[in-house]
């Protein structure tokens, strides 16, 4: 290859001849005048002539300056072009879509395999939080929330609906304090998400008084509450859509076939018009046709 002059000060030449001032150069440059001179004349001594003519309050460029000036000003031209192509192509293939940790480790990991091999061509970042994202501030494209499902500003769409039900270790089952009837409950430590609310609805509808529904810790993380449950430290209510891989594998059990209906469930949300995205549709696509398959109840 071709021994190519200093790009820096070829930089400096390009800006320096464009605004004929290297003042200009520099304030472009965020440089100093000085060092945009000092790298104009570098060149001109690698080059062996001088490419401007250096008047009282102007520049000129010499003919060897205006030969020169056209070609480093395309080629500085094309190089930021494709850069910037490039930069925006790399950009476009990802995905960034926010999921709450649970229903990331208990569903969508399950589904993610079939999406990648549909899509190849986007590049999938998932962010895990239990904090609700902000679509229109946060650089997010899409999240998964839990709810009734209306979000001031979004597009909500339904996803899989959440019901709940008690799950514990298969230990649980035996021993003296077996369970076997929603009353065996008071001899072990209820597990709750957020508040009390779920126990306290599941226990009035088992029609069981006499158990205080607010004992037990309560953890905002539903992997969480199912681990705990699942290492025989209580009795947890797991959502439906969440827990089908557990009791398949015998991971946790239901003492009680007692389901408490819930009118909050999962769903895609984006901001408007988000779905002109291809990369945001297809996610969009793959979800709602994910979601459709699964079983209504577990």
């Amino acid at each position: 290859m071709k021994e190519l002059p200093p790009l820096n000060a070829l930089r400096a030449f390009e800006a320096g001849a464009r605004h004929l001032s290297f003042t200009k150069a520099a304030e472009e440059l965020h440089v100093t005048q000085a060092a945009v001179s000092h790298q104009v004349k570098a060149l001109e001594t690698h080059l062996g002539f001088p490419l401007f003519k250096r008047l009282i309050r102007r520049l000129i460029l010499t003919d060897q300056g205006r030969a020169l000036y056209p070609v480093v000003n395309e080629s500085f031209g094309r190089i930021a072009e494709v850069a910037g192509k490039l930069r925006h192509d790399g950009e476009s293939r990802i995905l960034t879509v926010s999921i709450t940790p649970a229903f990331g480790a208990k569903w969508l990991i399950h589904h993610l395999p079939r999406f990648w091999a549909q899509h190849p061509e986007i590049d999938l970042r998932i962010h895990h939080s239990i904090q609700t994202t902000d679509l229109r501030h946060d650089d997010v494209d899409v999240a998964i929330r839990f709810g009734a499902g209306r979000w001031e500003g979004l597009i909500s769409e339904f996803l899989l609906r959440v019901d709940y039900i008690p799950v514990c270790s298969p230990a649980l089952l035996d021993g003296k304090n077996a369970l076997r009837r929603p009353s065996d409950l008071r001899h072990h430590t209820l597990l709750h998400e957020d508040d009390h609310d779920g126990w306290i609805q599941w226990l009035a509808v088992a029609g069981v008084t006499d158990i205080d529904p607010r004992r037990g810790p309560i953890i905002d993380d539903a992997t969480v509450i199912l681990h705990a449950a699942a290492e025989g430290q209580g009795v947890a209510l797991g959502r439906t859509s969440l827990i089908a891989e557990d009791l398949e594998t015998g991971r946790l059990v239901k003492p009680f076939d007692l389901t408490v209906l819930s009118d909050l469930a999962y769903h895609l949300v984006y901001l408007p018009g988000a779905l002109e995205s291809p990369k945001v549709k297809a996610f969009r696509d793959f979800l709602v046709t994910a979601a459709h398959v699964e079983p209504a109840d577990v």
